[in-house]
């Protein structure tokens, strides 16, 4: 789903060339989960003079105009993606930060059931699974620990 121009207009922010460049840098990337820093640096290497004082501004602004949506994952560290229709959840390797998108059918009727055992209407969740990936590297840290 690209977000247009328009799209900011309707959230109210002006269409300026940060907003592009980092709508269009969340949009394109083959990592779905940037950081304020990686997205500062990947500006920084296409010769785009954007600091990283606006590259937080942009990303505050696209929150709360609920362009992006914003994670923090066990390492406390922001990440930001593009807001999705389709709900998923998140599995992210202790060693190397690797973020990978789930659903699961189960999992989401379970989180409705217990919503409902305790009397609550559920509106939302985020769920989160922490361990190490297949990676050779994030297996010999796992086994170190």
């Amino acid at each position: 789903m690209a977000i247009s121009n328009q799209d900011l207009r309707k959230a109210g922010l002006k269409v300026t060339l940060p907003r592009i460049k980092i709508l269009e840098l969340l949009e394109n990337s083959k990592q779905h989960h940037l950081s304020a820093e990686d997205i500062y640096k990947t500006l920084l290497e296409q010769g785009e003079d954007v600091g990283l004082a606006t590259v937080y501004r942009v990303l505050t602004q696209f929150e709360a105009a609920g362009i992006i949506q914003r994670h923090h994952f066990e390492n406390n560290h922001s990440v930001f993606e593009i807001m999705q229709e389709d709900h998923h959840d998140h599995i992210v390797c202790q060693n190397c930060n690797k973020v990978i998108e789930f659903t699961n059918d189960i999992i989401e009727e379970e989180q409705h059931k217990v919503a409902e055992q305790f009397g609550f209407s559920l509106t939302g969740h985020s769920l989160n699974l922490y361990g190490y990936c297949s990676d050779s590297a994030c297996q010999e840290a796992m086994r170190k620990k």
